[in-house]
This record gives structure tokens, C-alpha cells and sequence, in this order.
């Protein structure tokens, strides 16, 4: 992955933190206070982790020296991986709920890997009750991990019959990113359905001049976005954090 596309990640996460910050350098760790955070939603600390480097955004000051010392302790283990944090947090904090972590993966043009299978991709615009029914039939769950009612972007389709059974799209966010979103039929998994929309809207992105972003937790998804050349630079994850028990003297 090219300096250039991980620069671009790093100003768009910083840009999403919501206050002045600079994303640090490899091994270090930027822990800032803001309530209006997009790393995360309101009320929790956000932590994404880019190259060996991590940023982190808290809704008050009295979550940020424990979430940065357990940070640097897991850099000094050599183990920068926001699955372990909730674990390397001290006693007085109690986590009371996770989202993630959900790796992150960014496109160079260069490295994009098209899919071509021979068959026809419609374009229909964002919000198409097609799309709808798509993700209705998935059910809440896998419509949520697959973000695709969020799509702002055009969203590339294939169908069976009348059916659309996979859809893929984006957001872009803060101008810089397309946020990218897949989603196929459960009955139609396994056959490369979206490897080939993905493909469609990427190279959408990609025209647009976005930076094309995969932000996954299950191993399909993550597969997809490797098959099409994607590589992962690091991780999200938010954490709902409460004061617990003071620490017992000794």
C-alpha cells in the first residue's frame, strides 16, 4: 500500500475525530477528548489503529490516560490489535459494551483487481426499494454489518430473475472516502455475486477520485475486499466504558 493512500487514511480519521489532531506516526498513540466524535457513537471512545498507530477520541478526560496507557502497553508487547484493548484495561474501568473491532482495508488504483464474469451489472439510484427488499429478506443483523441501506452512491446490482440477490455501494465521507458496502442473498453466497457488484462500485469510487475504504468484521467480506485488492491497515473499535470499583490498596 502507497505512503499516498495511507496519508489520505490517516487525514480522513483524523478529519472524523472531530476536534484538531494529527493521526501519530507508527508506534505512538493520539488520545484526544471529543464528545462529537465520529470514531464512535456519542457517548463512548472510539480507537482505529492505522500502520502501528493509534487514534482515540474519549467523551471526557478521566477516559483518557487508562485508554492510552493500555494502548502503549500493547505496542510495547508488539501487539497493536483492539481486540486485545478490553482486556489490557485497568480494574477502575469497566467495559460495558463493544462494537467491533472491524478491520480496515484501503484500495491503491494500481493494485484494483476487477472482477469480470460475463454478466450484465444494473445501476440503480441510492434508496431503490429493490435494494430495500434485498436488505429486508437478510434480516436486521446482516443488513446492519453490510451498511447497504446507507448507500449514498449509486448502487450496482445483479438480480434473479426479479430479485435483486446482491447489491453493492458507497458513502463518501468527508469528501476523501468511499465507504464501501456489500451485500448478497443468502440463498446466492458462495458464487461470487459480490465480488462482482463490489467490483462495479469501486471502480465507481475510483472514478469519482475517492479513496476506497472496507470496513469488515466477518472473514467473506474480508475476503471479497483482499480478492479485489484491498489491503488491510488496521482496525476500529468502540467501547462503552463506566468508572468501576476503586482499586484495592495493598
Amino acid at each position: 500500500m502507497s505512503g499516498d493512500t495511507l496519508d489520505r487514511a490517516r487525514l480522513l480519521w483524523a478529519a472524523m475525530a472531530r476536534v484538531p489532531v494529527v493521526f501519530p506516526g507508527p508506534g505512538d498513540v493520539a488520545v484526544v477528548v471529543s464528545p462529537e466524535s465520529w470514531l464512535c457513537p456519542p457517548g463512548w471512545a472510539g480507537v482505529v489503529t492505522l500502520d502501528g498507530a493509534a487514534l482515540v477520541t474519549v467523551p471526557d478526560a478521566d477516559l483518557a490516560g487508562p485508554l492510552r496507557d493500555a494502548l502503549l502497553a500493547g505496542l510495547l508487547a508488539g501487539r497493536m490489535d483492539p481486540a486485545l484493548l478490553p482486556a489490557l484495561l485497568p480494574v477502575r474501568l469497566v467495559v460495558r459494551d463493544v462494537l467491533g473491532p472491524a478491520t480496515l482495508a484501503y484500495l491503491d488504483a494500481g493494485d484494483f483487481v476487477p472482477a469480470h464474469i460475463g454478466i450484465r451489472v444494473e445501476r440503480l439510484p441510492a434508496g431503490h426499494p429493490d435494494v430495500g427488499a434485498l436488505a429486508a429478506a437478510a434480516g436486521e443483523q446482516d443488513a446492519g454489518e453490510s451498511g447497504v441501506e446507507e448507500i449514498s452512491s449509486a448502487v450496482r446490482v445483479l438480480r434473479d430473475g426479479r430479485d435483486v440477490v446482491a447489491a453493492a455501494g458507497y458513502r463518501p465521507w468527508s469528501g476523501t472516502a468511499a465507504h464501501m458496502s456489500v451485500l448478497t442473498a443468502a440463498r446466492c453466497r458462495g458464487r461470487g455475486l459480490a465480488r462482482v457488484v463490489a467490483s462495479a462500485a469501486v471502480a465507481d469510487a475510483l472514478a469519482e477520485g475517492l479513496l476506497p475504504q472496507w470496513r469488515a468484521r466477518p472473514e467473506p467480506s474480508r475476503r471479497v475486499a483482499r480478492a479485489l485488492g484491498f489491503r488491510e491497515a488496521g482496525a476500529q473499535i468502540s467501547l462503552l466504558l463506566r468508572p468501576g470499583p476503586p482499586a484495592r490498596a495493598t
